[in-house]
């Protein structure tokens, strides 16, 4: 994958959701939830404060994250679909 992120903004693999419930049964894409599970493929160089230093991001590629439901852009590429959006929008990294 060649997409830098920039400033504060990272770049997610969406982990797709089970398609059968624990009874058994298929959901259709229209009854799926959005994904809000992903892992973290590039990370930016960090956000500018108003003082003109650069705070690094927390998270690091690799990370396994929780992130807001509605956060962010989904970009596909390479027949891979990914999500951009702001470090802020991430609510939890879960802990391996």
């Amino acid at each position: 994958m060649n997409l830098k992120p920039l400033a504060d903004r990272i770049v997610v693999k969406v982990v797709t959701s089970e398609e059968m419930t624990k009874g058994g049964l298929f959901l259709p894409d229209t009854a799926k939830e959005k994904p809000q599970e992903g892992e973290v493929m590039a990370v930016g160089s960090g956000k500018v404060l108003e003082n003109g230093q650069k705070l690094p991001l927390e998270l690091k590629v690799g990370d396994r994250i929780i992130f807001s439901k509605y956060a962010g852009t989904e970009v596909k590429i390479d027949g891979d679909e990914y999500v951009i959006f702001s470090e802020r929008d991430v609510l939890a990294v879960i802990e391996k």
